[in-house]
């Protein structure tokens, strides 16, 4: 297949996007969310992508905005042009809306969940499935999860200054997420209230492990 997941740091990342339809705005506000310069070619221009930072340039200009480039995003409906992009960027990161395998990265259906962002990707065989697979996760992971995760980050700050065993920090946070009543307070998004437990309930662990 030759795939694999990425997250990639885009903050302050420059961004070519060639094509003003309905992909090649989706992916422009996706990478301007993500702190990225991002310049877009196309035949039309979009009041809310200019009020986001985006810029817009002319194709006759195209040349030079490649070079400028860390990521090229292909989505125009033009093949000969799409070509012609593939062909000069050489060693650049591209992404090809019309033919994936013709680029070398995948932007994916994601979506966030919180602070959980989940992608999927069907080896470009159904973008269809891919939203419908998207529903599902959607469906599957509750406020009680997201909460969970919160805790988990929280706990583990606390333990890194407190527990200098990595292994034993570890036994701690399988014990807070396996805890009934911490379980009950997030069931009732009574997050505060489960961080103040897992404050007394490690600190008493602690002192009786160095008795």
């Amino acid at each position: 297949m030759g795939w694999t997941p990425l997250f990639l740091q885009m903050d302050k990342k420059n961004v070519l996007i060639v094509g003003t339809g309905e992909v090649g705005k989706r992916r422009a506000k996706r990478f301007i969310n993500a702190g990225a310069n991002v310049t877009i070619i196309g035949k039309t221009y979009d009041d809310d992508l200019i009020g986001l930072g985006a810029l817009f340039k002319s194709v006759d200009e195209i040349d030079k905005w490649i070079n400028w480039s860390d990521i090229i995003v292909v989505a125009t409906s033009s093949p000969d042009l799409n070509k012609y992009i593939s062909a000069v960027a050489h060693d650049k990161l591209i992404n090809r809306a019309d033919n994936p395998e013709s680029g070398n990265v995948i932007v994916p259906s994601s979506f966030f969940i919180g602070d959980v962002q989940i992608c999927v990707f069907t080896n470009s065989k159904s973008p269809l499935m891919a939203k419908q697979l998207r529903k599902k996760i959607q469906k599957v992971i509750t406020d009680h999860d997201v909460m969970q995760m919160e805790l988990q980050d929280y706990t583990r700050k606390y333990l890194k200054d407190k527990v200098n065993d990595q292994k034993k920090r570890k036994e701690y946070l399988y014990q807070i997420l396996n805890d009934n009543h911490i379980n009950d307070l997030l069931m009732n998004g009574k997050i505060e209230d489960a961080k103040i437990y897992v404050e007394n309930y490690l600190g008493k662990k602690l002192n009786n492990a160095d008795e």
